[in-house]
């Protein structure tokens, strides 16, 4: 064995945090409270602001029919005191009689209009100018609004000049001052204030309780979840509990606790990551002392001229080369991807016989290992890393099948291979108790999907990471009998068409 293995562990037991530390984000800092106009104030001024738009939409129509039924009160004054007028023992009344019964109408003149004919019936001695009509038998919604508003914020006093509905061929019209007509509509306008205002406290004092209890306070025991375990999101205490409710704030509560119970569960294997880190780093440095040493051993030992010795010392030295290479690979794993593979064509017997006598499966007392490939069986793969993945999955299956107490169990590990086109297939099979579940679920997941109790599934997340980069799969297949099978396909390599078609002409 030459010295660049021991070198290049060298090389790299001064990168201490190979396996870096994995980067948890430091906590931002939480913000001051800022209870001061929260959602509880936002909502009840914003019912209380809804409220008073409603009023005030509802406001115009009301005062614009208060404007119409104050003017027909009038005409129907006008109208009782017309008949008085009209007859003939009144037709030479006084004038201050006269200005009495206008002054009780409200009015400064008032015709009665019959056909074509019209007729005034009383009025004072100087008639005022008219300002403005209203024509009650043609009054539409728009128009009494828009004079309803005029005549309330109108400064000035003015003169109305108002027409009746025609009945039984008559009508009557009135000349009066818009004055008592503002302020009755003053006076209605400051009522129904009045009123709108205390309607709209008593609703947003209701709306509020009940979406204080119902929304404010469910929110703000979510927001205060959410502060208190971002300052300290490993401690399992801080996961917020959900209160069971079926709607949308229950949701939004178990999502969030799903979310928290998932990302301290990823805080801790990140932890964990950072651990082995630095635990791995120490190991390499006194590895490496210990390395060393058995390289000078085994040179020393490759030069007996012992022919037992000439025969295991090569194997001694590859598998001594093979454990530095783990090294170096087990110290890479934490920061990059496996190395990109160097493929050739491998004969699977012989890392087949590699792997048995690693596991020492030739000579095992209790587990009959089988080799099922067809002699001369070739894949265009790695031949390190494949045989790494082979010995991972062997591994786990000889641990699995030792565990079994029962010495009448049967225990059988075997490897078969088959090819169909360009993509090879193997299975490793045994007859131990099988994948649990459980660890089904994150089977190539490292510190996730070990298969055994206690193990840290490192070694299958290797095996799919390097399978993956030969561009094939790794999956656990079921298949007839007890026990587990794992299946690898791995295809062969492309080939371009410039370098088959040189190959031809070669």
């Amino acid at each position: 064995m030459n010295d660049s293995n021991v070198t290049s562990l060298d090389a790299n037991s001064g990168q201490s945090g190979i396996i870096e530390q994995a980067a948890v984000p430091d906590v931002v800092p939480a913000r001051p409270s800022r209870h001061a106009f929260g959602l509880s104030l936002k909502l009840i001024l914003l019912t209380a602001v809804f409220v008073m738009v409603s009023e005030v939409a509802a406001f115009i129509p009301s005062i614009s029919g208060y404007r119409v039924s104050f003017l027909e009160e009038r005409l129907a004054t006008a109208e009782a005191a017309s008949v008085l007028l009209g007859s003939s023992a009144w037709s030479d009344v006084p004038r201050t009689v006269q200005d009495q019964l206008l002054a009780s109408v409200g009015a400064t003149a008032i015709v009665l209009r019959t056909g074509d004919v019209t007729r005034l019936l009383a009025t004072v001695e100087m008639p005022p100018t008219v300002d403005e009509v209203a024509d009650l038998r043609e009054a539409d919604m728009i128009g009494s609004a828009a004079a309803a508003l005029s005549t309330l914020f109108a400064a000035e006093p003015r003169t109305l000049r108002v027409i009746g509905p025609e009945k039984n061929g008559r009508s009557l019209e009135l000349v009066i001052s818009d004055r008592p007509l503002r302020e009755a509509m003053l006076s209605f306008a400051t009522t129904m204030l009045v009123i709108s205002a205390v309607i709209s406290i008593l609703t947003a004092l209701f709306i509020y309780i009940s979406l204080q209890r119902m929304l404010i306070r469910p929110m703000r025991r979510l927001a205060q979840a959410m502060v208190r375990y971002s300052e300290d999101p490993e401690d399992k205490e801080r996961i917020i509990l959900p209160s069971g409710r079926s709607d949308e704030i229950g949701i939004a509560e178990d999502k969030l606790a799903a979310m928290q119970i998932h990302l301290t569960e990823t805080l801790a294997q990140k932890r964990h990551l950072a651990d082995l880190g630095l635990a791995v780093s120490k190991v390499n440095h006194d590895l490496r002392n210990l390395l060393a040493s058995v390289q000078l051993f085994s040179d020393r030992i490759a030069a007996l001229p012992d022919p037992a010795v000439q025969r295991f010392a090569p194997k001694l030295i590859a598998t001594i080369g093979r454990a530095i290479d783990y090294c170096q690979t087990t110290l890479a794993y934490g920061r990059a991807r496996e190395r990109d593979p160097q493929r050739r064509l491998v004969a699977l017997t012989r890392i087949s016989h590699d792997v048995a006598e690693v596991l020492g499966l030739d000579q095992h007392p209790s587990i009959r290992f089988e080799s099922r490939i067809e002699p001369g069986f070739e894949v265009d793969a790695d031949p390190d890393q494949l045989f790494r993945v082979i010995l991972n999955l062997c591994r786990n299956a000889v641990q699995a099948l030792e565990s079994e107490s029962d010495p009448s169990v049967v225990r059988r590990l075997w490897i078969e291979a088959f090819r169909e086109g360009s993509v090879v297939t193997i299975r490793i099979c045994d007859t131990g108790p099988g994948v649990s579940a459980k660890a089904r679920e994150h089977l190539f997941q490292a510190f996730q999907g070990g298969v055994r109790s206690g193990g840290t599934g490192l070694g299958l997340a290797i095996a799919a990471e390097i399978i993956r980069a030969h561009g094939g799969t790794i999956l656990l297949v079921d298949h007839d009998g007890p026990g587990a099978a794992f299946e690898i396909s791995v295809p062969d390599r492309p080939i371009a068409f410039d370098l088959a078609a040189r190959a031809r002409v070669g």
